[in-house]
């Protein structure tokens, strides 16, 4: 996994010339410029570059996206044009085939545009991120999915922030998700919500997605351990290793059904028996001999995220689960 250095965005902002409009740039990182832009306008933006200060009496020149300039960029302080979303990584050399010194990555940001071009939206109430836990130590899962046409874009920062103090986060190696461990005590109540922030860009186009959510919104138990049939037709199941104990502080109900033979349990048709309950035990009153017992986990009291079901195939005298 690649480790994320979660960095503080800049409050500053600066003004740079453009041509009939006013836009800032803003650092995002030691060596990414996010460009904000009006959507749906021309733009041209003359954008300010300094290779460093221990540069300044030597024969710096620029290249962008390792090919030279034409006209040649000389200099340690230049200012290079920005046309549309024509970004780039521009980068300073010691001579024109001399040593690399530095470089700056141009992004640029469409603002006021809500039109989602690098990620898929997960649903209309889920948004872009999808985020779940376990549990509630803390460790939580975010993931997202990339476009059919976007699927090279990369993440370039991760923020995950609650009452103002970064959560540490790692990135996923694929680059499609991020573990996030806060510092939280299970028993005490919460009163301030997380708020993730993913950086992402595809060539020069910078996106940024937002979440924001408690944890007990999130938290979806594992899948049922131990399931298994006893005394003919009761079925018996155990906690999730994973969940919380005492179980009476952080007790789960359950939602059992019994399905026709060979429809999986998430179907609504052919159901023989569907009901919740809190105990680990459920004794199925059914005439038919063959079907599918299905099982699966809630938080009692917050009425979060069902866990996966779990489920046995009965088969007249033959049980597997």
């Amino acid at each position: 996994m690649i480790a994320l250095f979660l960095l503080v965005l800049y409050s500053t902002s600066c003004g740079v010339h453009s041509e009939g409009q006013h836009v800032h740039i803003e650092p995002l990182t030691d060596n990414v410029l996010v460009l904000k832009v009006l959507s749906g306008v021309d733009n041209k933006v003359y954008v300010p570059l300094t290779c460093g200060a221990a540069y300044q009496t030597q024969s710096v020149f620029w290249k962008k996206d390792g090919m030279e300039l034409d006209p040649p960029l000389q200099g340690n302080q230049v200012r290079v044009l920005v046309e549309q979303m024509d970004g780039g990584n521009y980068t300073c050399h010691l001579g024109p085939d001399g040593q690399y010194l530095n470089h700056t990555v141009i992004l640029v940001q469409m603002d006021s545009d809500n039109r989602s071009l690098i990620l898929e939206e997960m649903s209309p109430t889920e948004g872009h991120i999808h985020c779940s836990a376990p549990n509630y130590k803390g460790d939580f899962h975010c993931t997202w999915k990339r476009t059919q046409y976007r699927s090279h874009a990369a993440v370039l920062l991760v923020k995950a922030i609650r009452n103002f103090e970064q959560i540490p986060c790692q990135l996923d190696a694929d680059g499609s998700g991020v573990h996030c461990q806060d510092v939280n005590c299970p028993f005490r109540e919460e009163q301030l919500r997380i708020y993730l922030t993913v950086y992402i860009h595809s060539f020069s186009r910078l996106e940024v997605y937002t979440k924001v959510f408690y944890l007990r919104e999130i938290v979806k138990p594992s899948k049922l351990s131990n399931l298994h049939l006893s005394d003919g037709n009761v079925f018996s199941w155990n906690y999730p290793d994973s969940w919380e104990t005492p179980r009476t502080y952080f007790a789960l109900q359950f939602q059992v059904k019994v399905i026709n033979h060979g429809h999986p349990c998430n179907t609504e048709e052919n159901v023989a028996l569907h009901n919740i309950t809190e105990d680990t035990t459920y004794k199925v009153d059914v005439q038919r001999k063959r079907y599918i017992f299905c099982v699966r986990a809630q938080d009692k009291y917050t009425n979060g995220p069902w866990s996966h079901w779990t489920h046995c195939t009965v088969n007249r005298n033959k049980v597997q689960c």
